[in-house]
């Protein structure tokens, strides 16, 4: 996990040392609306929650863009009455490529941390794997003035459930909407 992280890092001040002077820095915040797909998950319901991060926005070409984010974002389910929380930090590697001026489409890779997961007020984490790697699809559209919207789909790749003996295999997807200001 240390060395993901780090190749990350690497590559976005690789990036960054390229095109300075074009470089974007924001800020966004939105809803997440998410389910679980995966075995026995029919009488699970979704869940909404909130996103909220900053995000850098590299040129590579005049349509072609790498945005890398760092987010805090709320997933889960509810069965019933209760609701299961789980708290991530997840790290989108968006290509971004743009049709028109603002308007663009965006794709690419997402590792998302376990921070936190709570049922009923209890502690349930170990119950959840720590990492969770999923696609992100998306599209967005940018201001002049930095305000920009997305809508994005993030399809879960991992089993969420760490459970000895439990086989059943699921995996989380979210619809998020966010708005966001690049400041500069």
């Amino acid at each position: 996990m240390k060395k993901i992280v780090l190749t990350i890092v690497i590559t976005v001040l690789g990036l960054l040392n390229v095109n300075a002077q074009e470089v974007e820095f924001g800020a966004k915040l939105g809803v997440n609306f998410s389910s679980v797909r995966g075995d026995n998950s029919s009488d699970l319901e979704p869940v909404t929650a909130f996103n909220i991060g900053v995000v850098s926005e590299i040129p590579i070409s005049e349509k072609f863009s790498f945005q890398p984010e760092l987010l805090y974002s709320g997933k889960g389910f509810s069965i019933g009455d209760d609701v299961v929380s789980l708290n991530y930090f997840d790290i989108p590697l968006m290509g971004k490529y743009y049709f028109t001026k603002g308007l663009s489409i965006e794709a690419g890779p997402q590792i998302g941390f376990l921070l936190s997961a709570k049922q009923e007020n209890l502690n349930v984490k170990e119950s959840y794997n720590a990492v969770d790697f999923g696609v992100n699809l998306g599209v967005g559209y940018k201001l002049e003035n930095g305000i920009n919207f997305g809508v994005r789909y993030n399809l879960g790749l991992s089993d969420i459930n760490d459970i000895d003996g439990f086989t059943d295999k699921n995996k989380i997807n979210v619809v998020q909407v966010s708005i966001g200001y690049n400041f500069f």
